[in-house]
This record gives structure tokens, sequence and C-alpha cells, in this order.
């Protein structure tokens, strides 16, 4: 029998599906006491994750008997994975599992953003009537969705999108834009360039690594088409937080939703207070009563697996 110690939180089904064959210390809030979990880390044979516990440094160190991490999402950033991969730790991430997740997050921030009449419920209940200054928001059908990355949640926003009429262009850094992928998704593949400057729906789907760390900076935020919105639910230090407050205010942005963020927790940012058509979310995209279900199940799954 193994031992397996879950440091976050995972769907308590899946939980006892562990508990069956092996010995499990589930406790979502070890993440947040770190001389408990080196502890409890030194004689596990599993340790379980999800983005805040961070697998490297002391606790790589401390994980003297580990086998299998399992990874409770998709980023692998909080993971020191060539050390990971120097000591012959089997890394199990939920791929493809909270795909659905990110992809409607996406698509109902875009049409928050566009339609920008949904924060109106306290002057209505107030008796004011704001119906002109409300009227003239944007409809999604015929926009276009622009993706910077185009992995499995890429795609399957892409198929959302296109459910609501939305033309599709996408540019990947691991795709060559002829990628028959494309046209087989009735994708249009192209440049970075060309994305930014004929989207009216900018999302990204990128991991964080060196290549991708500041991409979408103030000049490029500049480059975007004037009034796009722009949505972010992959990692943060992707985007300049204080450029995207400049271009909302200045109106260059017409709306931005963030999820994810360079610090998380966030601190408090003025930068961040007051902007117009702003959506703050605390990394939430890929967590939904359904994909936490498939992310549990599917590492717990592997776990097992990787175990016997």
């Amino acid at each position: 029998m193994a031992r397996i110690v879950i440091a976050e939180f995972m769907d308590e089904r899946a939980v006892a599906q562990l508990r069956a064959r092996h010995e499990v210390l589930y406790d979502a809030d070890l993440v947040d006491d770190m001389p408990r979990l080196l502890r409890e880390a030194a004689d596990c044979d599993a340790l379980i994750v999800r983005n805040r516990t961070q697998v490297r440094g002391e606790l790589l160190a401390a994980l003297a008997r580990c086998r299998v991490v399992g990874r409770l999402g998709v980023g692998l950033d909080n993971l020191d994975m060539p050390a990971c991969e120097a000591r012959g730790l089997i890394v199990i991430p939920a791929t493809g599992a909270n795909a659905l997740s990110v992809a409607e997050y996406v698509v109902a921030s875009a049409l928050l953003l566009l339609r920008g009449v949904y924060g109106a419920t306290a002057e209505v209940a107030a008796g004011r009537w704001p119906r002109a200054r409300l009227g003239q928001g944007r409809e999604i059908g015929g926009k276009t969705l622009g993706m910077i990355g185009f992995g499995s949640i890429g795609q399957t926003t892409a198929r959302l999108a296109q459910g609501l009429g939305m033309r599709v262009m996408a540019f990947d850094a691991l795709r060559d834009p002829h990628d028959p992928l494309y046209a087989t998704l009735n994708v249009t593949g192209a440049t970075l360039e060309a994305v930014l400057a004929q989207a009216d729906v900018l999302t990204l789907h990128v991991p964080l690594q060196d290549s991708t760390r500041g991409l979408l900076n103030a000049a490029r935020i500049a480059a975007m088409k004037p009034g796009a919105v722009l949505i972010n639910s992959a990692r943060g230090h992707i985007v300049d937080l204080g450029a995207v407050a400049a271009a909302l205010r200045s109106g260059h942005l017409g709306g931005a939703a963030i999820d994810v963020f360079d610090t998380e927790p966030l601190a408090a940012d003025a930068r961040l207070q007051d902007c117009p058509n702003l959506f703050l979310t605390p990394h939430i995209a890929g967590q939904s009563a359904e994909s936490n279900e498939r992310v549990s199940f599917l590492v717990a799954g592997q776990v097992l697996e990787a175990l016997s």
C-alpha cells in the first residue's frame, strides 16, 4: 500500500477512490502550512496538487520517496519540470479535462464585455433608466475571435465561438499558419501581428514560459484593434496589467476579463480599481462542478495506474 498526500482541494469521490487502495492524507489547506507539508511529503509515494503548491526547491527536496506528482489542472509552471524529470518523478497533468470550463468562461466573458450592459442592476432598481447609454452594446455574431495559442482549450473555445457566429483566427508559435488542423476546424491560421490587428475579442491560451512572459505588453496592446476586448485565462505574467488598465481608461480597449495574476491571491492593486468594463476573477476559469469532477477522476485514475 502506497501513501498519497493531497495538498489542495479534490473531488471527495475521487479521494475515496484513492483511499480504497492506498493510505491517503487529504487536506485542502495543506498548501498553506509549508512546515507540515514538508513533513508529510517526506514519506509519501504520490503528491497531488493544484496550481498553488510549488513543487520545487525545498518541497521537491523533501519528496525523498515520491514517485508520482498529480497535477489537478494543465499548467505546469508551479513544478520544476527539469528537476522532476531528473529525479525520475512521473508528472500527471489533467490534460483536456477542464477545457470546456475554460472555453465557456471565455465565451461568456466575451458576451458580457461586448454587450456592456449587465452592471445596471443597481441603477434600474434605484429608479434610473440608463437605456440610451447602454443601448449601444455590441453583438458577438459576426465578430472575430483572435486566439493566441491553439491547443485543446483553444480548439474547444473555437468550436463554441463558431456556434455563436464568430469568425475565428489563431496564432500558435508551435504551428505553421498553414497547418491542416486550422482548415479542419474552419479556423484561419495567422501571424501574431494579424491576430492582434483583426481580433474583436482576443483570448490567450498559452503556458507561462520564457517565450510567453510579457507577451502582451504595452506595445502589443496598442497594436490591438481599437475597442477590442481582452480575455486572459491562461497565466499571470503573460499580460502587462498596468498596460491593460491604461488602455481601458483611454478607451483603446473596450473591455477585459482577467482570471490569472502575477501573484495569487492578488493584493490590492490601485491600477485595477474603477477601470471601465473590467472583470476580475480569482483563477476559476477552469473550475466548475463538472470540470473538478473530470480533473479529479482523471488524475486519480492515472495516479493509481502509476503506483500499481
